[in-house]
């Protein structure tokens, strides 16, 4: 189910805590913004009071610091770090556990993960489109990852239109914002005297029902949607097409691979911040007394020297060909996987690389030249 503003209500400033009440008599626990060593991240969120009102996030290329919000607004900011991923796709989890019994047997027991029902207030449409592409791998019918689905059905998403994009914001270039339209349960657009709320799905449209909004105005509808245009127009970051497959696949011995492998350092925080890698590894933790093991599924990176190992030889021994595989796979052969870019627009992976490195200013220097389609 989607809707659009037509099927909307209006929710005052005063009455924010309604919201949270009416997610909470759901049974939802609520996460939302909070301020953590200088940036914002989703923590449990009990009161519309504990929202870091009045702050923007100023993000360039390898710096991100909180700023004043002239307007004294909730979601003025464009993101921060932590995305939707880490409440589907854990950093780290036990899939099976083995046991030996009283008599020696060794026995394989499913660990099988017992969420909480988590209402995600602050939900950008970048991150809705990285849940979806989240979905397509996790949850294909013929290899359906039972961990990601029970956490991903738990979760009701509260999205946000964002008003005022990071300079490291490029989604209106990939199509997905600054405005969401599908995939969440209620979406709000903040004006200055409150939100426009919209349901998105079943389970928004009770919660909705629930908190027996006016309608909106006519002119609240078209501030709604003039703001989600101005927000777009202010966009400065931009890849030159949706589909960059051919162009960057020719490219494959660009003199560009080496010059940004000078400059990368392989820590993998473009992957960590990414709302869309999904790579990860698979170890055994043994308890010391020999009884039992835990096979656990941690998040990984194709920057790390060990994803491209194989039986005696590394298949990306070196940056340069590690920075490759990221940018190729990410923006080229998604397509061949899912029918679209990996890349959402967030623009996380630039704000958050040590070294400043920034993916749409890589793009623009490997497909210079190139016809985009």
């Amino acid at each position: 189910m989607t809707s659009g503003f037509e099927h909307a209500g209006f929710l005052s400033v005063e009455h924010l805590n309604s919201l949270l009440a009416g997610l909470r008599a759901n049974a939802y626990q609520c996460l939302g913004p909070s301020v953590v060593n200088g940036a914002i991240v989703m923590r449990e969120l009990h009161t519309a009071d504990a929202l870091p009102r009045g702050l923007q996030a100023a993000q360039t290329a390898g710096q991100y610091r909180l700023t004043p919000d002239p307007e004294n607004r909730y979601f003025a900011w464009a993101n921060g770090p932590q995305a939707i991923k880490p409440q589907a796709f854990v950093p780290q989890e036990s899939l099976w556990r083995a046991e030996r019994d009283e008599s020696g047997v060794l026995q394989f027991v499913a660990v099988h993960p017992e969420p909480a029902r988590q209402a995600i207030i602050g939900v950008r449409a970048c991150d809705l489109a990285a849940l979806a592409l989240q979905d397509a791998h996790f949850l294909p019918d013929t290899r359906r990852d039972a961990h990601y689905a029970r956490r991903r059905e738990q979760l009701f998403l509260v999205a946000v239109q964002c008003a005022v994009p990071a300079a490291t914001c490029f989604c209106a270039s990939t199509g997905d914002g600054p405005t969401p339209t599908v995939g969440y349960d209620l979406m709000l657009v903040e004006l200055a005297d409150g939100f426009v709320v919209v349901p998105g799905s079943d389970k928004g449209e009770a919660v909705f029902r629930m908190l027996e909004l006016p309608a909106v105005t006519p002119q609240q509808i078209e501030a709604a949607r003039q703001q989600g245009l101005e927000a777009a127009a202010a966009q400065t970051r931009s890849l030159p097409s949706p589909d960059l497959r051919e162009a960057l696949m020719k490219q494959l011995e660009h003199p560009r691979w080496d010059e940004v492998a000078t400059r990368c350092l392989a820590c993998g925080n473009c992957t960590a911040v990414c709302p869309t890698c999904f790579c990860h590894a698979e170890t055994d933790t043994p308890v010391l007394d020999g009884r039992s093991s835990e096979h656990v599924r941690i998040w990984d990176s194709c920057f790390g020297e060990s994803h491209g190992h194989l039986h005696g030889f590394n298949v990306r021994p070196d940056i340069r060909s590690r920075y490759r595989q990221w940018l190729t796979h990410k923006l080229a052969t998604w397509h061949d996987q899912f029918g679209r870019s990996g890349c959402v627009g967030c623009g996380r992976c630039i704000a958050w690389c040590p070294a400043g490195i920034d993916l749409t200013e890589e793009v623009a220097a490997l497909t210079a030249g190139e016809a985009q389609p």
